[in-house]
């Protein structure tokens, strides 16, 4: 069983969610102090002695606090966080559909003109439209109300394929994923959220800092580690990305680490020699383990529409994609594109980002963002 069954275990109680109740604050006699904490909570690793009495209450309601937005950003519906694509497919896509139109070749063309303008892509949109073709040469389909449920049916057909979850066997030794991308896809943030939803699940994480090249991507990395309590191994501006994954690895096989979350540089996809540095990490790292990396996962940002695609195909070319994760879903009405990228690599989407909050980083379920997209009200299939 992968490590993300619990994760599907908490989208099952997603409408059971209960903010964490605010901390106990009874008033005091004027000039009485407050009394001292039942529990200390306190995240400072060299917090002293004498610390004030009053930090462990501050830290303790900011912990209520941060919980609270974690536990609304997991309740809050899929089809709020996808608005802007939601609306593009609604007000776009489906609104022509409504009222009682005949199925002709007209609006059977306006249908795949609008699946384009969505970001759909040719490949996908041409396949799309075959099922749809095809049923309605059977009679299946007859009706608006009838297409928009075959066009929801061909959509998920899609995306089935590419819904794998990442699972994480038992093992002896640390499984290793490669994150890869370009600069600003979200991929520091995105290994960010899943070493903590890895850590919650009860697996020990160690982050390598592999982005050698930009100073801020380590920081940014090492901000992570310090808020989740995950190690991370990292060298100075300018290291030789390979060493430094060479030796997180190292370290996490000792220690005994589950899994190791290796950051790589944000390279550009058309920067032929960054890409082969990006092999030379994966040759370095089977030199330990000769299946190593276990899942080389690259993230996407959804609001660069087809780009996203073609960053995809170089990466994939280059060092052999596992998997993948499209973010920033929430800020773009260019989320087609998820279609697009199933139809033409077949890879699987691990996850999706639709937010800033940690369990904003959700796994991919065909169904579930298809009827977020088009609020059909219909279960997914299982």
């Amino acid at each position: 069983m992968g490590i993300f069954s619990f994760l599907k275990r908490q989208k099952a109680k997603r409408d059971e969610v209960v903010e964490p109740p605010a901390p106990d604050t009874p008033s005091l006699p004027p000039g009485e102090p407050p009394a001292e904490p039942a529990e200390r909570i306190d995240t400072a690793t060299d917090a002293t002695a004498d610390a004030d009495t009053g930090t462990a209450t501050v830290q303790a309601t900011d912990a209520a606090g941060e919980q609270a937005l974690e536990a609304a950003a997991a309740a809050r519906p899929l089809q709020a966080k996808l608005g802007r694509t939601r609306s593009r497919f609604r007000d776009n896509l489906l609104d022509f559909l409504l009222g009682d139109k005949p199925i002709d070749d007209a609006l059977l063309e306006e249908l795949e003109t609008q699946l384009i303008m969505a970001d759909v892509g040719i490949e996908a949109t041409q396949r799309v439209m075959a099922t749809l073709n095809e049923r309605v040469a059977r009679s299946d389909v007859n009706d608006a109300q009838t297409l928009r449920a075959a066009l929801r049916e061909a959509l998920v057909e899609l995306l089935v394929p590419v819904e794998a979850p990442l699972e994480i066997p038992e093992r002896n030794t640390p499984f290793v994923i490669l994150v890869v991308g370009v600069n600003g896809s979200g991929k520091t943030t995105t290994i960010g959220k899943l070493a903590k939803q890895l850590g919650d699940g009860g697996l020990s994480v160690m982050l390598a800092a592999g982005d050698t090249f930009r100073a801020a991507a380590t920081e940014q990395l090492q901000a992570w580690g310090a808020r989740n309590g995950v190690p991370v191994v990292s060298q100075g501006a300018g290291a030789d990305s390979a060493s430094v994954v060479f030796d997180a690895l190292q370290s996490a096989t000792a220690r005994g680490i589950d899994v190791l979350i290796a950051d790589t540089a944000g390279r550009l996809h058309t920067q032929a020699n960054l890409m082969d540095e990006l092999a030379k990490v994966k040759r370095v790292l089977g030199k330990l383990d000769p299946d190593a990396p276990h899942e080389t996962l690259i993230v996407l940002d959804g609001g660069t529409g087809q780009n996203a695609l073609a960053q995809a195909r170089q990466f994939h070319a280059a060092v052999g994609l596992t998997g993948m994760a499209v973010t920033k879903l929430d800020g773009t009405a260019r989320g087609g594109v998820v279609f697009s990228i199933a139809g033409a690599l077949g890879l699987p989407i691990r996850f999706i980002g639709v937010g800033e909050r940690v369990f904003d980083l959700e796994v991919f379920e065909a169904g579930r963002f298809v009827d977020a997209l088009l609020d059909t009200g219909q279960d997914a299939p299982r």
